[in-house]
């Protein structure tokens, strides 16, 4: 059977320290903070990808701090310096512990504008907890995640409506006997961004699985398909990104959960794709390109993206833009 750790019961009073999170069970994930030298003028808890972690907003903050936005980043469960360290911790798990992080960070700011930011697992993760948080005006311990708005950066939204059929039953078939097996991206041949010297930094760095476990995959599969079915009942204003260079998400997933959102599109969903961008859009090369409208939209909601990058969106050719290479179920980094 898959292997998913278990959040112990609730028993201890959630807080925020400097370095880390104290979750309702006692477990504490690594925290880290990228703020301005001057009192923010907006703040984002950041959600890393699959197999990194908190350090995924180390050189994004040095552009989002000349523009006043700080960041929250924290190790999700099995990742980074979490506890139970490649071991998947179930989409439930995951989704819980974004709820009690957005509400410790809303209470130790609660005059500060709130954003969540989640890239690829991060983004399945926050369509999941904010399509699920409760609606209305509500005390802070009812609705956690009463933020300002989300920003989700390549989201991974790979639901298994969008593969074909056997892809899912053979990793339903390896989870299920071989859990334990680990496998690596490294004989794909996907290019996760040009940023060649950051990539290289990233294989050097102990913090960063080099392999995943099946059963980890096949759990990133199933949250994958809820934040799918997500993505249309997300009420927050939203800034979707994405990389038309991006080779880890394909363009009938991207184009499918666009597909589920509100027609006519609501205003206060934007959606931004980026000509040079590829899957790790906020470390790409291009990186500050995107980091000034995240600021800039974060800023005012209604203005337009400094890039024009909404405007590539828009035009007639913006789908084909989403057209991508094969989705990998294993990458070193997603």
């Amino acid at each position: 059977m898959p292997l998913a750790q278990n959040a112990g019961p609730r028993t201890i009073a959630p807080k925020l320290f400097e370095d880390r999170i104290r979750m309702a069970d006692g477990v504490e994930l690594p925290l880290a903070r990228f703020f301005p030298e001057t009192a923010p003028k907006a703040v984002l808890l950041a959600l890393h990808g699959f197999n990194d972690y908190r350090n995924a907003f180390a050189d994004p903050s040095e552009i989002l701090k000349t523009k006043g936005v700080a960041i929250y980043a924290y190790d999700q469960r099995g990742f980074g310096a979490a506890p139970q360290r490649g071991i998947w911790p179930g989409e439930e798990t995951l989704v819980q512990d974004l709820r009690t992080a957005a509400a410790l960070v809303r209470a130790a700011h609660p005059k500060t504008p709130l954003y969540l930011l989640g890239h690829s697992m991060g983004g399945a993760v926050v369509l999941a907890a904010m399509a699920d948080a409760p609606l209305g005006a509500a005390p802070l311990a009812v609705t956690p995640l009463a933020v300002d708005g989300v920003v989700l950066a390549a989201p991974a939204v790979r639901a298994r409506k969008t593969m074909f059929f056997l892809k899912p039953a053979l990793l339903w078939v390896a989870a299920h006997t071989i859990p334990w097996a680990k496998f690596s991206g490294r004989d794909l041949e996907i290019r996760p961004s040009d940023n060649v010297a950051m990539l290289k930094k990233l294989g050097k760095d102990p913090l960063v699985l080099k392999e995943s476990r099946v059963d980890a995959v096949w759990g990133l599969l199933n949250l994958m398909d809820r934040g799918f079915a997500a993505a249309g009942r997300i009420k927050t204003p939203a800034l979707f990104l994405f990389g038309a260079q991006d080779e880890l998400i394909p363009k009938d997933a991207s184009e499918a959960m666009l597909a589920t959102l509100p027609r006519p599109r609501p205003e206060s969903v934007r959606i931004a794709i980026y000509e040079k961008g590829y899957h790790m859009l906020l470390r790409d090369l291009q990186a500050e390109t995107v980091l000034k409208d995240v600021a800039a939209w974060i800023a005012d909601r209604e203005a337009a993206l400094p890039s024009g990058a909404e405007a590539v969106a828009a035009s007639p050719a913006g789908e084909k833009k989403l057209r991508a290479g094969p989705f990998a179920a294993t990458p070193p980094l997603e």
